[in-house]
């Protein structure tokens, strides 16, 4: 915690830069996600390959995946959110397939006797019952891409695992280790917190709306 105190400027910084990663990731993870299952809710036969090539991809380790997408994006951030967006990959694409599937026949065949069409069936009735379990799936990615970009600063992407690696690298930081392991620990709680509330919040509106 010293050196939390005594730093705040830096600490702020590369919090932000931390956050600048984990947001863009996310923004670009859902909308790679939502088209993909999209297209195997509406091709059932790529559900399998798809989900099962996104298994394998999640199955490869993240320094040796940044590692494979340095030739195409240089030793920076880029890579390393290309990385987080793959990773991302098969946790919202699962969770927005489920979601989807959940849905009861019937509540989709009474949108349709209503007069509905694809769009207002998917704003207005998809949306909000899926919702809850895709924002599990985000708050799980949420975590998941904060651990990995804190490992991104080893490639020259910033965030607070820079104090992490930086206090490896000069023998006796411990308090630079210290301070990068709680604030990106409190980081990654808080977002959990937060996306936990909104799920439950969603979830109850659900429930009412029932």
């Amino acid at each position: 915690m010293t050196y939390i105190l005594k730093n705040p400027t830096i600490i702020w910084n590369l919090l932000l830069e931390h956050l600048t990663m984990t947001g863009t990731t996310l923004i670009l993870a859902i909308l790679v996600a939502v088209p993909i299952v999209l297209l195997i809710t509406r091709l059932k036969w790529l559900k399998v390959p798809v989900l099962g090539g996104l298994g394998l991809l999640y199955t490869i380790p993240s320094l040796a995946l940044i590692i494979l997408l340095i030739p195409f994006f240089g030793l920076n951030a880029r890579s390393v959110i290309a990385a987080m967006v793959i990773y991302s990959q098969v946790i919202l694409v699962r969770s927005l397939t489920v979601g989807l599937e959940s849905i009861p026949s019937q509540v989709m065949e009474a949108s349709r006797a209503m007069g509905m069409n694809g769009w207002q069936r998917w704003w207005r009735v998809q949306v909000p019952l899926v919702l809850p379990v895709f924002l599990a799936g985000v708050r799980l990615s949420t975590i998941v891409v904060i651990a990995i970009a804190t490992i991104g600063a080893k490639f020259g992407a910033g965030g607070l695992g820079t104090l992490l690696f930086d206090g490896i690298a000069q023998t006796g930081r411990y308090d630079k280790i210290w301070a990068g392991a709680i604030v990106v620990s409190a980081l990654a709680l808080s977002m959990n917190g937060l996306l936990l509330a909104l799920e439950r919040y969603t979830s109850s509106a659900k429930r009412m709306a029932r």
